[in-house]
């Protein structure tokens, strides 16, 4: 596998120096900021380039490049297979009856007896990610690694765009087939976030809208938690998201919530929250939060049976980006650390993160957590 990266910042291109051939190269990653990404001269020079690429677009709420992490850019990664071949597929949510079915369709699209793993990157405002994990994951037989992310809007979450040799648009969800024995796919997700008071049971709730706990408001409930940062709701709810604990699992998620109604009474979040789960209270500590990158590209590392990482995906929740602030680096040079030197790194920060808990299990929607997913060919 052979790799080369580019950087577009301050309306100009920066490119990295590689052995890459850029007539071979089968894919080509690019995450940036919706006005950047959209601009139909940056897909028209990176088609040039690579004419035989499939090229991915995914708006972003920042732009991961090696270590550090950008804003307003678009951080462009070709990739060269020696031994194996992809096929990309996408569709749009308007398509579909619903996420579930958008899943259906896309695994559908890429079944194959030496499909290897599945990388998605999906719309992040129209798809509920629970349904299309769930979807997903229906047919998925010979239980391959899926893993991906949602689409970013920096802090707004007003529009995502996503696309696949075009120039992106919104509603769009693509899944990267890999094929072949001789990739190795590697992956981690954790959060680090503390949990604090009892645990409470969901009891009414429809698909990701959250109405009562215990039987009790919610929102009223939630806010009783919040104390001074009720007067910065919404914004200040990223900093205290839900543990959950579906159908007695022994594996938690995380749900960010993305908006609250007053008049309802109820908490909208970026995933489902089933009536009957288990939920408690989280709160940011940021020396775990970093922890987390670290232990997240350790488990992508394991995953690969310690094989060194030529290519690294990280995908990061806004939520931590807002939290960390000026210390989002932090978590970057963690997972760095972990991946080693001579591994390409890209990534973006998203509006939900998709991966296995560990080997050989479904992949899960999971909010404020670090997802790293790992490439070697052997």
């Amino acid at each position: 596998m052979k790799t080369r990266q580019h950087h577009f910042v301050g309306n100009s291109w920066k490119d990295f120096p590689s052995d890459l051939d850029a007539g071979k190269s089968q894919l080509v990653l690019v995450f940036g900021s919706s006005d950047t990404i959209k601009k139909p001269e940056i897909y028209g020079h990176l088609k040039s380039a690579y004419p035989n690429a499939d090229i991915v677009f995914s708006s972003t709420a920042g732009e991961i490049l090696d270590n550090a992490v950008y804003d307003d850019s678009a951080v462009v990664t070709a990739i060269q297979f020696e031994k194996t071949t992809i096929s990309s597929v996408k569709t749009n949510i308007k398509h579909h009856a619903n996420s579930f079915d958008t899943g259906v369709f896309l695994m559908d699209k890429l079944s194959g007896a030496d499909l290897s793993c599945v990388f998605i990157i999906s719309d992040g405002t129209f798809i509920n990610g629970s349904e299309l994990v769930a979807g997903l994951n229906k047919d998925n037989k010979h239980q391959v690694p899926i893993t991906g992310g949602l689409a970013g809007d920096a802090a707004r979450f007003e529009k995502t765009y996503t696309g696949i040799n075009q120039v992106p648009s919104q509603g769009n969800v693509i899944a990267i087939g890999f094929y072949g024995k001789n990739i190795k796919v590697g992956h981690g997700s954790v959060g680090g976030w503390d949990e604090f008071g009892p645990e409470r049971t969901i009891t009414k709730s429809s698909q990701n809208i959250l109405f009562e706990i215990d039987g009790d408001n919610a929102l009223d409930l939630y806010k009783k938690y919040l104390g001074d940062y009720v007067k910065e709701l919404p914004g200040s709810a990223l900093l205290f998201p839900l543990s959950l604990r579906m159908n007695g699992d022994d594996k938690n998620v995380v749900r960010t919530i993305l908006s609250i109604d007053e008049e309802q009474k109820s908490m909208t979040f970026a995933g489902n929250l089933p009536e009957g789960s288990k939920v408690r209270l989280m709160k940011a500590n940021f020396d775990k939060i970093i922890e987390a990158s670290s232990k997240a590209a350790n488990n992508a590392f394991a995953d690969i049976e310690n094989s060194k990482p030529e290519l690294a995906i990280l995908v990061s929740c806004v939520g931590r980006k807002l939290i960390l602030q000026e210390r989002t680096d932090e978590e970057l040079d963690a997972a760095k650390e972990i991946l080693g030197q001579n591994a390409t790194i890209t990534g973006f920060y998203s509006y939900g993160e998709i991966s296995p808990f560990n080997e050989s299990v479904q992949c899960e929607l999971h909010n404020q957590t670090m997802t790293v997913t790992t490439f070697t060919e052997v």
